[in-house]
């Protein structure tokens, strides 16, 4: 691979992903797999090459992407997150687009913490009057 790339860091959940643009033929691989590979669901494969599809810039880069932490879904949306910022990095034209689309944002939305005297974070036992 060439030298010269763009990185940007995309978060989701509590998975943290690492993208790495390079000027290529649109190869791209998730912690040294390639991403057909990494996600096996069409979901998350969609949700990855979204920002490229977006800028038509599918065949511009070879993408090389260092993914940890939490499920599948959570570490495609870093993905996502991270490629979006790159290609603002790489070409700021791009910029509008992705902020359209809402590639841009982080998606900040978590699992809501268990609560004492609860069953999960809002379901409470059941009530009985008598």
């Amino acid at each position: 691979m060439s030298a010269r790339y763009y990185e940007a860091v995309g978060r989701r959940k509590t998975s943290s992903a690492r993208v790495r643009l390079y000027p290529g033929t649109g190869t791209i691989l998730v912690n040294e797999r390639p991403m057909a590979e990494y996600f096996p669901r069409e979901t998350d494969v969609l949700a990855v090459v979204r920002p490229l599809q977006v800028t038509d810039t599918v065949s511009s880069y070879n993408v090389s992407i260092h993914v940890i932490g939490g499920g599948l879904t959570g570490q495609a949306g870093a993905t996502a997150h991270g490629i979006a910022r790159a290609l603002c990095e790489a070409d700021e034209a791009l910029r509008p687009v992705l902020k359209r689309n809402g590639l841009l944002t982080r998606d900040a939305r978590a699992k809501e913490r268990k609560k004492y005297g609860l069953k999960r974070a809002r379901k409470a036992p059941q009530y009985t009057k008598r």
